[in-house]
């Protein structure tokens, strides 16, 4: 198949958003259309007539949507065939501009299918330096990391996010956009900082695979031999950094992991998603609300793993995953080799005050982000978590405080 264009993609998206949107709308007026005919079935004397109404509605209804559908699928067709012809490309956007984070969104809420179909905005894992992909050789990694340090920390972003996320709020902290956690960890530890984006609408086991197999590439090309690694993970990216971890089993760069921070991560699952499972099965028990139950179940598969902060494969396959709170995330051991640390926020001060309980940092509870449940708990020590507030989720990405409590911690002689 000829590979497409970036514009191509964004049409495509473009028209099967608004083939979805018709489709979800003629469901729902199907619907509210056959309640009257329901009870005029039963009327003595006037079934037939109801029947006869019934076929010419349904029949004008089915012509109209048929029509919609068709001029939908010309138009897409004719945007894409004028995108060819002209030989125009959309260029890759700019780093942290709207369209940039636009895709980053796309990718988090329909990645899977953005994979699935081909489509060039489907991001890939791999990593990023200055705004560009970096291939996992030698020579590009001499040249992009001239002073290359054998000491490592590799940023994993969140759903729907992308590498440039990590230098969120820098301009309040510190009246510049290019302080972040790794630029203050190079000149403060020595650190290299690489960031990592990834499609983040696969599977979180997906993504932890191919997040192994990217460290194995950077360990076997790194220009000097890498002594220690350090993965700090955001939301979605701590548990793509666990996952990696599991799957990375056996290969060169698991044991030079030293530390993983996971900032606010929902080891436990998150509550958006469950309350989304709940909505959508609800909405699917009315035949009226059944279509719109059909869009809530649409969203990606790496939102859903979010549910129960699934990292195993065997944890979604042959699963429905839109059953009713169906929960069948393992547990994954922790790294021997690494010292783990966990930091949660709540949006009051007082981690104990009923808000901050009830909904955390706005998407991730404290309990789930410390691993720490009724039913189910991660081996965490309690002496390497630190609770922030009041902070929301994504304060978490960039902030002075938090910076601060990882240097502490990092600067500390490792007892294990």
């Amino acid at each position: 198949m000829e590979q497409q264009s970036r514009l191509e993609g964004a049409i495509d998206v473009a028209t099967a958003a608004l083939t979805g949107g018709l489709a979800t709308i003629e469901g729902v007026h199907t619907a509210i259309a056959r309640k009257p005919f329901a009870p005029l079935r039963r009327a003595p004397g006037v079934s037939a007539v109801s029947e006869i109404v019934r076929a010419i509605h349904d029949g004008i209804t089915s012509f109209v949507y048929a029509g919609l559908r068709s001029g939908l699928t010309v138009a897409g067709s004719a945007a894409r065939r004028a995108a060819t012809l002209t030989g125009t490309e959309a260029p890759e956007p700019k780093p942290g501009s709207l369209g940039d984070l636009a895709v980053a969104a796309l990718n988090g809420f329909a990645g899977e299918r953005l994979e699935r179909e081909g489509n060039p905005l489907a991001s890939q894992m791999c990593l990023r330096h200055a705004g560009r992909t970096v291939p996992l050789t030698r020579e590009s990694l001499q040249t992009a990391f001239p002073a290359a340090s054998p000491r490592v920390a590799v940023f994993v972003h969140g759903l729907a996010c992308n590498e440039t996320y990590w230098q969120l709020h820098a301009e309040r902290h510190y009246g510049n956009r290019s302080t972040t956690y790794g630029s203050r960890l190079e000149n403060d530890l020595g650190y290299t900082p690489l960031y990592v984006r990834y499609n983040s609408g696969l599977h979180i086991s997906e993504n932890g695979r191919g997040l192994a197999r990217l460290l194995g590439q950077l360990v076997a090309e790194w220009p000097v031999s890498i002594d220690e690694l350090m993965l700090v993970g955001h939301s979605m990216g701590g548990l793509v950094i666990r996952s990696a971890a599991h799957y990375g089993a056996g290969l060169d760069w698991v044991p030079r992991v030293r530390h993983l921070f996971f900032l606010g991560a929902p080891h436990l699952g998150a509550p958006l998603e469950k309350a989304a499972n709940v909505a959508a099965w609800l909405l699917g028990l009315v035949d009226i609300t059944r279509p719109l139950a059909a869009v809530v179940n649409g969203r990606s598969a790496g939102i859903k793993d979010l549910r129960f902060g699934s990292l195993r494969d065997e944890d979604w396959q042959g699963v429905d995953l839109d059953a009713l709170l169906a929960n069948r995330a393992g547990s994954v051991p922790l790294l021997d080799s690494a010292t783990h640390y966990f930091i949660a926020a709540t949006i009051t001060r007082d981690r104990r005050h009923p808000l901050g309980i009830a909904v955390g940092d706005l998407l991730v509870r404290e309990t789930s982000a410390y691993g720490r449940g009724r039913l189910r708990r991660i081996a965490f020590p309690l002496e390497h978590g630190r609770h922030f507030g009041p902070m929301n989720h994504f304060e978490l990405l960039n902030h002075p405080d938090v910076y601060e409590q990882m240097r502490r911690w990092l600067m500390r002689p490792r007892t294990q």
